[in-house]
């Protein structure tokens, strides 16, 4: 049975307190969530001496949290990932969000300020589990309607860690919500990833274009560093004369998921660390997945144990609808009609190889 347990863990500069919730399961794994962005702030789980590692990159306080760059840990909604010049038509109704991204900041990112992960959540436990609710008003980044979301995060004993989302609008609106977690399998202070191994199942990625934005253009993996099929080192090809690669400064593409669906989800990506025997395998209902591989982290904020973080020092496994949706409609659309519900589940276990 997981139990929850709930403490202070600092300000916003505003003065808004910031709490920070730890599920325990009978194992002793420990699943850490604060408030401000419905964060996972950390997950202790055991290596393969059965020692608990936190393989959540994340800050020891409110206050750093507010200064990252990174979005680490948040849930990120309403629309996760980039969309092109920042805007998408509904009904005939062009809505224009704020311009954070690309070249020339024509394109819109995470939402800009009105994303969920710079905003503080309600929580409440609920049966060993943790529910959080934010309510994003009318116009909010651009968005239209009136916005609820509720994230369920639970812990198993099997150390299963499952994000469950529950949206509904009072207007038709777009809806992609991910986490944004930083994995690192040799540990929260385990420097670079590229000896950790990744394997997405998946046969086809969205073609990018040089502001990082899906094009349309949807190619196979076959015989490109793209092709993650079987277990490899993430440094083994991020480094490639690929264009894709070079483009994003190695891996932070969307991977179409392949894999066969049961009970309702797909399996879409395995990663493994040789040196801690930890594993994490992710399943989930949603088309895609992005992978980044910290191409971007920049080592300036001080992490729970004290040091910074490198470039390429944890990775992210964002599942979602594919990036710049809204641009192409022969892609899923993240379209969330009013009065309906947004439902979607992710799955993250952790395991010993």
């Amino acid at each position: 049975m997981t139990t929850v347990s709930k403490s202070s863990f600092g300000q916003l500069s505003d003065g808004s307190q910031v709490d920070k919730y730890i599920l325990t399961n009978s194992v002793g794994s420990k699943l850490s969530i604060i408030t401000y962005g419905a964060r996972i702030q950390g997950w202790e789980v055991p290596d393969k001496k059965g020692q608990l590692t936190d393989i959540i990159l994340g800050y020891p306080d409110a206050a750093t949290y507010e200064k990252d760059p990174h979005s680490f840990g948040g849930i990120v909604g309403r629309h996760a990932n980039r969309i092109e010049n920042a805007s998408f038509t509904i009904n005939g109704t062009t809505y224009q969000l704020e311009k954070n991204d690309g070249k020339n900041t024509t394109n819109s990112l995470h939402s800009g300020k009105a994303g969920f992960h710079l905003h503080l959540w309600q929580a409440e436990e609920k049966d060993g589990s943790l529910i959080l609710a934010y309510h994003s008003e009318d116009g909010d980044g651009g968005y239209p309607g009136n916005f609820d979301v509720t994230v369920t995060y639970s812990l198993s004993d099997d150390n299963r860690l499952s994000i469950s989302y529950d949206a509904t609008c009072d207007a038709d609106t777009i809806c992609n919500m991910t986490n944004h977690a930083y994995f690192n399998l040799d540990g929260n202070d385990g420097g670079s990833i590229l000896n950790q191994r990744m394997q997405i199942f998946s046969d086809e990625v969205t073609e990018a274009d040089d502001d990082l934005l899906p094009n349309g253009v949807i190619y196979k993996v076959d015989n490109t560093p793209m092709d993650l099929r079987q277990p490899m080192a993430i440094g083994a090809h991020i480094d490639d004369d690929f264009q894709q690669l070079i483009w994003a400064g190695g891996y932070d593409h969307n991977w179409i998921l392949s894999a066969p669906e049961e009970n309702g989800l797909k399996k879409a990506a395995y990663c493994e660390s040789e040196a801690s025997g930890i594993t994490v395998t992710t399943y989930t209902d949603l088309p895609g997945i992005q992978f980044y591989a910290g191409n971007f982290m920049d080592a300036q904020l001080t992490g729970k144990k004290g040091k910074a973080f490198p470039k390429r020092g944890g990775f992210c496994l964002e599942t979602q609808y594919y990036p710049n949706s809204p641009a192409h409609p022969e892609f899923p659309q993240p379209l969330l009609k009013k009065g309906t519900h947004w439902k979607s589940l992710t799955v993250y276990q952790a395991g010993i190889k």
